[in-house]
């Protein structure tokens, strides 16, 4: 497998490039690009690390040669929120980074497994998938909103609430990937019960928790060590996937013909074209169900925002 990661130097992908460096099939080869002078010597760091996956660096203004030939491609470029800043705000200066990459990829590996990490993932995802159109090479099984991370913090918050062990939890997140449109499943959680108080104050914990580490972090950044451990499960499930292991199951931000929005997050079959099918997420209760129509107006018209600003 040829993985590509941009965006590397930052934060998030200099975790999920060491993460991928260790887990990585044998044999794997690991190509690290940023905009930034650093890259190549993270790669060179990186290489030192004693596992058989070739790791490459790549830096400058065009990410080409670190993506021919990529299988998967995963993308965490851009600016990071700082306090006060919500995920909208960041929108300006990634729509463009995003664009710009996916432009890349569409011409020199069109058939790769595309992970958007970058933020805003609502509307990013609906930017790269405008791009790919446009180049005449959108597949929709194979670009993915990653939303990993709000899986990984759902299953450790349960575990932690109900003393379960974290192995044990699994847990459908669905709708998007800021605020409002996170909607952890909690009625379906098996082994655990939550009053209505603990669900509407674990619902909200995990919608907020992006902010929790922006605040905690005091201005020094955002969540990168966690996003680079959910960004390599999703890209690694991806990989395991492609190499044809079977029941491979991911909540994903996709273009799956959902009947509430044109991009959703929900379970997803991953296989060697990518999304093999979209599953169905179960049945809800009544406070899930009011959360989720609630969430359509604000998730829709964060994907509007991604096609007209590139249309």
């Amino acid at each position: 497998m040829k993985v590509a990661v941009l965006g590397a130097a930052g934060g998030i992908g200099q975790a999920l490039a060491l993460l991928l460096k260790t887990q990585l099939p044998a044999g794997s080869k690991l190509s690290l690009y940023d905009i930034a002078p650093v890259t190549p010597g993270v790669a060179v760091d990186l290489s030192h690390i004693p596992t058989d996956v070739e790791v490459k660096g790549f830096a400058g203004e065009d990410p080409t040669p670190a993506l021919d030939g990529a299988d998967v491609v995963l993308i965490s470029a851009g600016v990071a929120r700082k306090p006060g800043m919500d995920r909208s705000d960041l929108f300006n200066i990634n729509a463009g980074i995003v664009r710009n990459l996916v432009e890349k990829c569409a011409a020199a590996c069109p058939k790769a497994l595309i992970g958007i990490i970058t933020n805003p993932v609502n509307t990013t995802v609906a930017i790269a998938a405008e791009v790919l159109k446009a180049a005449g090479v959108y597949d929709k099984n194979r670009l993915f909103g990653v939303t990993t991370l709000d899986v990984i913090r759902s299953e450790t918050f349960i575990a932690e609430a109900k003393g379960l062990n974290v192995d044990d939890v699994k847990i459908n997140v669905i709708g998007g990937h800021s605020g409002v449109t996170i909607l952890p499943l909690l009625s379906q959680v098996q082994g655990a019960s939550f009053s209505d108080e603990e669900i509407a104050a674990l619902t909200t914990r995990i919608q907020n928790a992006g902010t929790e580490v922006v605040e905690a972090k005091a201005g020094g950044g955002s969540a990168t060590l966690s996003m680079g451990q959910a960004a390599c499960r999703f890209g690694m499930s991806l990989v395991r996937g492609l190499q044809g292991e079977e029941n491979v199951v991911e909540c994903a931000y996709v273009d799956g013909g959902s009947e509430h929005a044109d991009f959703f997050a929900q379970p997803v079959l991953l296989g060697k074209n990518g999304v093999e099918s979209v599953l169905a997420y179960g049945e809800v209760s009544e406070f899930e169900a009011n959360a989720r129509d609630a969430m359509l107006d604000t998730l829709n018209a964060d994907i509007k925002l991604g096609v007209e600003f590139v249309k």
